[in-house]
């Protein structure tokens, strides 16, 4: 007889230990009612990832403690069943004390109302969106404990996270006795991350000859995304289970023990392609984002144009048509088509849109501003201008009807400045922060070609993703006119950006070291523009945000 194990692929909030215990609570009994013995929660499950500085906060540190014995209480009755729990603990949490001791990223083992055993992350990741050092203190000890019926047993060891990236742990671990690796975790979603970790998972378990099961967080929190994608490997490195991503889900996963191997069956998700990836990140960071945060209902300045077409698109697949409100508001410059394809797509998604012109509004600045601009031309002031005018109309309507603004800007013009602080920069979260232009572009292309929810209609006009882009802020206006090609603009931004290439070698890739030079002075010399800017979904390995940690006052080139 096979034994049950569950990797509970769940949905957290950050400090919500009663929310996130009770979750716990009902994945463990529905694991228990379908057999299982082994419930695996993800990393630091009993308050969420990450709490940030949270964690250094001893009365946090104390409640956590405190969640922990009273979820092993909790799951008393369940006889037999462990349930693997993340959670901090360390310092000196007992006593609220602000001197702190060693701090550690744990999980304990409970069974039977007692914690059975006790893990410490041992390898503290440092990188990207990453910051355990500056909270946590590496463990240094190995986590075997044992699961069993009246007629076998199994020897699990546990790991957590970056653990199962090194292979030392993974390798004490099985001295230690250890038959099946059980890695918990919380890693943040990038496009193809999860294929990375299966990848580096089966090179695990091929290196330690142990089979290996991975329980992932799912969800959105600020600016990260968790997609779930938990499984199960063979000892050869064969998948044997899949969870689906992006939702939650108990992925039972049977173990079979034979003298010779254990093997693991379970069911299993298909594959899927990188944009459904990217569209289902996008949609679960807008819904947690707001659904966790307690805004009722979203707004956005809806343009005519691709950028907050694709952002309307998202919203209401993440929330539902009547908690999404779109404003058209026209300028002097604002042609008959983007009226008419705004006109048509939000009749399409079925949306409230409402039209404000800002012609008077910009009158008047203008007027008031007559005296001091007598002899100048008009240029980006009064372009600024306007976007600052629907900035304050939009954060008026969300003062007054309590809706968070969504803002529309893409990656490659947070990255080049082509924006306006207090403009069209105004709001609350940004969507598609860290989409370059031309990923703004397919995307919507795959939601017109595709539709996950049943709608029943491609939401996006296609005019909208064919016409060249603009701003509007002027006669005639071509983002081109400003910028390289969005195709140039994009692929010296990702050598640049996101892979930490030179100046020269982007040259020497064969980039016109004109656009080469233009594109990189712009990224410096915006980067005030960007500590500005609201939290907005991640969904690249590098992203402006934690990821991006660069001095605004800086002289290097290269």
């Amino acid at each position: 007889m096979a034994i049950k194990l569950c990797l509970a692929q769940l949905n957290l909030v950050v400090g919500d230990l009663a929310g996130n215990s009770k979750k716990i609570i009902e994945a463990a009994t529905q694991a228990y009612d379908s057999g299982a013995l082994l419930v695996l929660t993800p990393e630091l499950s009993i308050c969420g990832y990450a709490a940030e500085d949270l964690f250094l906060r001893p009365a946090f540190i104390a409640a956590c403690d405190d969640a922990v014995i009273a979820l092993a209480g909790a799951l008393a009755h369940l006889k037999g069943l462990c349930v693997v729990v993340g959670h901090p603990t360390g310092g000196d949490s007992r006593t609220r004390s602000v001197a702190v001791s060693a701090r550690f990223n744990a999980a304990s083992v409970l069974r039977n109302g007692q914690v059975v055993a006790r893990y410490a992350k041992r390898e503290l990741p440092n990188y990207q969106v990453f910051d355990e050092r500056r909270y946590f203190t590496p463990g240094q000890d190995v986590c075997v404990f044992e699961v069993s019926t009246p007629q076998e047993t199994v020897r699990v060891g546990l790991l957590i996270c970056e653990d199962a990236w090194f292979e030392a742990p993974a390798r004490l671990t099985r001295q230690a006795g250890a038959q099946l690796l059980a890695v918990i975790n919380a890693s943040p979603f990038h496009v193809g991350k999860g294929n990375e970790r299966e990848q580096m998972m089966m090179t695990r378990v091929r290196d330690c000859g142990l089979p290996l099961v991975y329980a992932h967080l799912v969800g959105g929190q600020d600016e990260v995304v968790f997609e779930g994608h938990s499984f199960a490997l063979n000892a050869d490195g064969s998948l044997a289970g899949r969870a689906p991503s992006f939702i939650e889900n108990n992925l039972l996963v049977q173990v079979h023990q034979t003298q010779q191997a254990i093997t693991l069956v379970a069911d299993m998700a298909p594959d899927r392609m990188p944009d459904a990836d990217l569209w289902d990140a996008l949609v679960l960071g807008v819904r947690d984002y707001i659904g966790k945060n307690g805004f009722p209902s979203v707004l956005l300045g809806l343009s005519g144009g691709i950028d907050s077409a694709l952002v309307l698109a998202i919203a209401v697949d993440a929330l539902g048509k009547d908690r999404v409100r779109a404003l058209m508001m026209p300028s002097p410059y604002t042609a008959d088509i983007s009226w008419i394809d705004a006109r048509d797509m939000a009749a399409r998604l079925g949306v409230r849109y409402d039209e404000l012109s800002i012609v008077p509004e910009f009158e008047a600045f203008k007027a008031t501003l007559s005296q001091d601009f007598k002899g100048l031309a008009e240029d980006t002031t009064e372009e600024n201008i306007q976007a600052r005018i629907r900035g304050t109309l939009l954060m008026a309507l969300s003062n007054k009807f309590g809706s968070i603004v969504l803002t529309t800007g893409n990656k490659s013009e947070m990255a080049t400045g082509y924006c306006t602080l207090y403009g069209d920069m105004a709001g609350g979260f940004a969507v598609i922060k860290d989409l370059a232009k031309s990923t703004v572009f397919r995307l919507a292309r795959w939601r017109n070609a595709n539709d996950p929810y049943r709608s029943g209609e491609q939401p996006i006009p296609e005019r909208i993703i064919t016409r060249p882009p603009s701003a509007e802020l002027r006669p005639d206006q071509k983002d081109q006119d400003s910028l390289p090609p969005y195709e140039v603009l994009d692929a010296i931004l990702e050598r640049y950006m996101e892979n930490d290439e030179s100046i020269e070698d982007i040259i020497a890739a064969g980039f016109a070291p004109a656009d080469v030079e233009r594109v990189t002075r712009l990224i410096k010399i915006n980067e005030y523009k960007r500590r500005q800017s609201p939290v907005g979904i991640r969904v690249t390995h590098r992203s402006f945000g934690k990821d991006w940690r660069y001095p605004i006052t800086n002289r290097f080139r290269a």
